[in-house]
C-alpha cells in the first residue's frame, strides 16, 4: 500500500495552490457544459408556448412560433444525446494521448460556438436544429472522459474526492443558473437570447482555460516546486507516462465486476437525472400550473440543492478517508447506496403526491441527495485504475448517455395528455431504476486498485524496490 506519510510537506496557502485554480476553472468549464445543455429544455417551452394574439379584423388566435408535437419535443430534447454518446470512449482516448486539458477546452468551445447559432437553425427547419444539437452533444461527449485525465495527473489521492467533487459542482451550478435565466430572458428578449448569452460565457471560459491550464504538474512553469513535488509523489504508485492506448488491458477491463458496478451505478443515476432535468419544467407548468418564468427558478432548485450537498458529500468522503474511519471502498458503496436507496423513496412519494408545493419539496430532496452517489460511482474510476481513468470515463459515460437518449422519447410517449397519472408512471420507473442501481453498486463495487490495472513492469519494479 502506498504510504502517505512518506510524502514531502507542502505548506503552501490554498491560493498558492496551482490545482485548486484549476478546480475552479474546472467548476466553470462544467458549469458551461450544463448550461449549454439545459438551456433547451426551458427554451423549448417559450418555443411552443401558445400565445393570444388579436388579429387586425378583431378576432383572436392562439399561435407559437413552432407548432411541435409532444413527441416531436422529446426527440428535439433527446437530439443532443445521440451525438452525446458517440464520443465518450473518443474524448477518453484523444484525452488519454493527447491531454484531457485540449480536448476538454476544445468540447466546451465548440458547442459554444454552435450555440450562438441554434436560433438560426430552428427558424430554418426542425431537421436543421437537430442537426446542430447532435453535433453539440459530440463535442460536448469528449469533455467528461478526457476531465479523468486530468484529475490523473492533478489529484492526490487523499484529496481526490474534493477536486473531482468541487468540479462537477459545476455541472448543477450550471443548471441553477441556467434554467431561472432561461426564463428571464424568455420573457424579457425573446428565448433566442438564451442562446447567445450561454454561447459568448462558453467562449469566454475557453480562451481562460486553453492559456491557463496544461496537461500535468511537470508541463506547468507557473507553480510552485513544492506543489509540483509533492503532486508527482503523491501520485508515485502511478509511472508518469502512460502505457500505450493498445496496452489497456480490455479483457480484464470489460470483465470486471468493480467496472460493471460504476457502469449500472452510472446508467441509474443518468436515468432519474436526465429525466427530470429534460421533463421538470414541463411538469411545473401543465401539471402543477406555474407560468414559464416561475417554472425556470424552480426547476433550478432541486439542483440549487444538489450543488450545496456536493460541497458536503466530497468533505465527508475524504474526511472518513483521512481519519480512517472507512475504507475507499466502504466510502464509496456506503456514500452510493444512501443516495440511491433515497432517491427511490423521494421519486416514490413524488408519484403518490402530486401538489404544488410537496411536489417540489419532495423532487427537491429526492435530486439533492443524489450528490452524494458523486462521492461514490463518480471518482471510483480514480481508485479502481487510476492510469486508464479517462477510458473507464469514457465507457461508463457511453452507457450513462443512454437515458439522455431513451427517457425523454419515453417520456413524451407516456405524457401526452398530460395528466397525473401519466406523470406518475415516470416517476414509477425512476425510482425502480434507482433500487436496481443500489442492489447492483452495493454487491459488486470496489475502491481498491484493481490488478489489472498494475501494469507488469511497475509490478516488478516495485518488487524489486522492496
Amino acid at each position: 500500500m502506498f504510504e502517505y506519510e512518506d510524502l514531502p510537506q507542502e505548506n503552501l496557502p490554498f491560493w498558492k495552490k496551482k490545482r485548486n485554480l484549476i478546480v475552479v476553472l474546472a467548476f466553470f468549464g462544467f458549469f458551461n457544459v450544463y448550461a449549454l445543455r439545459v438551456n433547451l429544455s426551458v427554451a423549448i417551452v417559450a418555443m411552443t408556448d401558445n400565445r393570444t394574439t388579436v388579429l387586425s379584423n378583431g378576432s383572436t388566435v392562439y399561435e407559437s412560433d413552432f407548432d411541435w408535437t409532444t413527441q416531436q419535443k422529446g426527440l428535439v430534447l433527446s437530439s443532443f444525446f445521440y451525438g452525446y454518446i458517440c464520443t465518450q470512449f473518443v474524448g477518453g482516448y484523444l484525452g488519454y494521448h493527447f491531454g484531457g486539458n485540449k480536448i476538454f477546452a476544445i468540447g466546451i468551445g465548440t458547442t459554444a460556438l454552435l450555440t450562438l447559432l441554434t436560433p438560426v437553425a430552428a427558424n430554418y427547419s426542425i431537421y436543421m436544429l437537430l442537426a446542430i444539437r447532435i453535433i453539440e452533444g459530440i463535442f460536448e461527449g469528449m469533455t467528461f472522459p478526457c476531465m479523468y485525465d486530468v484529475w490523473s495527473k492533478w489529484a492526490p489521492p487523499l484529496e481526490r474526492t474534493r477536486m473531482a467533487g468541487f468540479a462537477l459542482a459545476g455541472n448543477y451550478m450550471g443548471t441553477v443558473v441556467a434554467m431561472p435565466l432561461s426564463g428571464i430572458l424568455a420573457v424579457t428578449l425573446g428565448w433566442e437570447s438564451i442562446f447567445y448569452v450561454f454561447g459568448c460565457v462558453g467562449l469566454l471560459w475557453f480562451l481562460l482555460w486553453i492559456f491557463i491550464v496544461k496537461r500535468s504538474p511537470q508541463d506547468d512553469l507557473h507553480m510552485t516546486n513544492e506543489e509540483r513535488t509533492y503532486i508527482v509523489a503523491s501520485l508515485g504508485h502511478q509511472k508518469p507516462n502512460q502505457p500505450k492506448f493498445s496496452e489497456a488491458p480490455w479483457k480484464e477491463i470489460w470483465t470486471s465486476s468493480a467496472v460493471w458496478a460504476i457502469i449500472v451505478a452510472h446508467f441509474c443515476e443518468s436515468w432519474g437525472f436526465f429525466t427530470l432535468l429534460t421533463q421538470l419544467p414541463s411538469f411545473l407548468k401543465d401539471i402543477l400550473n406555474y407560468d414559464i418564468s416561475n417554472s425556470g427558478f424552480l426547476s433550478a432548485l432541486p439542483y440549487l440543492t444538489l450543488s450545496i450537498l456536493v460541497f458536503v458529500s466530497s468533505f465527508l468522503a475524504d474526511w472518513f478517508q483521512v481519519k480512517s474511519i472507512l475504507t475507499t471502498s466502504q466510502v464509496r458503496r456506503y456514500f452510493n447506496c444512501l443516495s440511491f436507496l433515497g432517491q427511490t423513496v423521494f421519486m416514490l412519494l413524488a408519484a403518490f403526491i402530486v401538489h404544488r408545493t410537496y411536489s417540489v419539496v419532495l423532487l427537491t430532496i429526492g435530486v439533492g441527495i443524489g450528490a452524494f452517489s458523486l462521492s461514490g460511482f463518480t471518482v471510483n474510476h480514480l481508485d479502481i485504475a487510476p492510469n486508464y481513468a479517462s477510458i473507464l470515463m469514457g465507457i461508463s459515460n457511453t452507457f450513462g448517455t443512454v437515458p439522455g437518449i431513451v427517457s425523454p422519447l419515453i417520456s413524451g410517449y407516456i405524457v401526452h395528455t398530460p395528466n397525473e397519472s401519466e406523470w406518475k408512471i415516470i416517476f414509477y420507473i425512476t425510482a425502480g431504476v434507482y433500487l436496481f442501481g443500489s442492489v447492483f453498486y452495493w454487491f459488486f463495487a470496489s475502491g481498491e486498485l484493481q490488478s489489472w490495472a498494475v501494469r507488469k513492469e511497475d509490478s516488478d519494479k516495485k518488487d524489486s524496490k522492496n
